[in-house]
């Protein structure tokens, strides 16, 4: 296989085209020339947001039998790839989000690609707002390469090595810290993700079966809880954290933000912990998705976080997340830290 993969130097990108080499494919990555791409890869250099932006690759004159695109700013940017590259590759592969679904998001169960997508999102358009941009880059890949040639994967919360958004990394370098740990609780709290490899090799997958349209693209419901993801983090830095599980009530009366101050987690029983992790994903895992264990996950991810010095790449796009130690520590000097009716204070401590 012939793959072009437009980005292809950092997280998702980078992951995708890592798993394309180890399968044995030609991978050809077009990226502004920031970041090293990995080795055994062709290289073009351009901007997609200047003008003449897509100049190598229109004088390249390479055709592929498909091209990944992670794009996540102004839908005009994917239109312009896509027409350029129309009648040069067979299929394209367009990163999306599960964010292009109108609020609140479809429950689970039943056609969920089907659910209401959110409004005024044109695929010429300039930069807007996420989930308007995604929407438009689908739209975008859709118009120039039509619904039988364009996969659109529709993805959930993405972690694991290369991160660099910070979530993942930022609680591993919390726990490397040690000491008490603010834990949002409950502990048993069901979450969903999926590890970038696993995505990636969905992802080839569905381009060697020729799949089309729309897949929400996320771990199956229940993939880990919170405890086992704190947990985890605690054994796999070593530091001997102590995690002290909070209630959301306490959370939120300290203003605390969910997502961001404390990142992956958000209080059950909200239309966003719906959304974000109660995800049906069947159409996916009856198309090949398998997905590893958490456990895994936060191992290679510290191991990668190490191996760079500790230090996550942060996109400058995104801001950056988690909570700052002078906010932890007075919430657990409180009175109320931990605080779960019907427990002694034993099981608080240990979040039994």
């Amino acid at each position: 296989m012939r793959l072009l993969v437009l980005g292809g130097t950092e997280f998702v990108g980078r992951t995708v085209v890592e798993a394309a080499l180890a399968r044995g494919w030609e991978v050809t990555v077009f990226h502004r020339g920031r970041h090293r791409p990995p080795p055994g890869v062709r290289s073009l250099h351009g901007d997609r947001t200047a003008p003449d932006g897509l100049a190598a690759l229109a004088a390249d004159g390479g055709t592929w039998d498909a091209v990944v695109d992670t794009w996540s700013a102004a839908p005009r940017a994917v239109l312009d790839a896509a027409r350029l590259l129309c009648g040069r590759a067979g299929r394209y592969a367009y990163l999306s989000s599960r964010s292009v679904y109108a609020w609140p998001r479809p429950p689970a169960g039943g056609d969920v690609e089907d659910g209401a997508l959110v409004d005024g999102a044109a695929a010429d358009a300039g930069p807007t707002d996420y989930p308007r941009d995604k929407r438009g880059g689908e739209r975008a890949a859709v118009e120039a390469f039509g619904a039988q040639n364009s996969l659109l994967v529709r993805a959930g919360l993405i972690l694991g090595p290369y991160e660099n958004i910070g979530r993942l990394p930022w609680w591993l370098s919390r726990m490397a810290r040690g000491g008490p740990v603010l834990a949002p609780g409950p502990r048993s709290l069901a979450l969903q993700f999926i590890d970038a490899r696993d995505l990636a090799a969905w992802l080839l997958g569905a381009v060697e079966q020729n799949l089309s349209g729309p897949y929400d693209l996320v771990g199956p419901p229940g993939h880990t809880t919170m405890g086992d993801l704190l947990e985890a983090c605690v054994r796999v830095t070593g530091s001997g954290a102590e995690l002290r599980w909070t209630e959301p009530a306490v959370l939120a009366e300290a203003g605390i933000e969910p997502w961001t101050q404390l990142p992956v987690w958000v209080p059950p029983d909200s239309e966003t912990y719906d959304a974000l992790h109660r995800a049906d994903v069947t159409r996916a895992l009856a198309t090949g998705l398998v997905c590893r264990p958490a456990a895994e996950t936060v191992a290679d991810t510290w191991r990668w976080l190490t191996e760079i010095g500790g230090s996550a790449p942060q996109r400058p796009d995104r801001a950056a997340v988690g909570l700052d130690p002078e906010v932890e520590a007075k919430v657990l000097a409180g009175p109320r830290w931990g605080v779960v009716a019907g427990t002694t204070p034993r099981e608080r401590a240990s979040g039994e």
